[in-house]
């Protein structure tokens, strides 16, 4: 399959990992919690994990594509007062202040 169109997702935080399996048809993502979540790849649709915290999502459909990732994403989207989740490569995540101390 040639790959045209490109999304790179990473995550961020204690415990996030991505593995990807079965020539990217499934996707198993860590998130800090007690169980993995197993995501199915649509056909239109590959997934490669560079690193255990990059997640690259190619194929021929850019619609498809798009779609994957913010499902991807959405599974536990970046916070913003610690910046922690799953976050595209370009994204910019601005931080809110926390409580102030007296």
């Amino acid at each position: 399959m040639e790959a045209k169109f490109f999304r790179f997702l990473k995550t961020v935080g204690v415990g996030c990992k991505a593995k990807a399996e079965s020539q990217g048809r499934l996707l198993y993502l860590k998130l800090g919690c007690s169980h993995e979540v197993e995501l199915t790849v649509p056909p239109a649709v590959r997934v490669f994990c560079f690193k255990p915290n990059i997640i690259c999502c190619a194929g021929i459909d850019e619609d498809r594509v798009q779609q994957f990732a913010a499902a991807v994403r959405s599974c536990k989207p970046p916070e913003v007062y610690e910046g922690k989740g799953i976050m595209y490569i370009d994204e910019v995540i601005k931080k809110k202040q926390g409580k102030k101390s007296k």
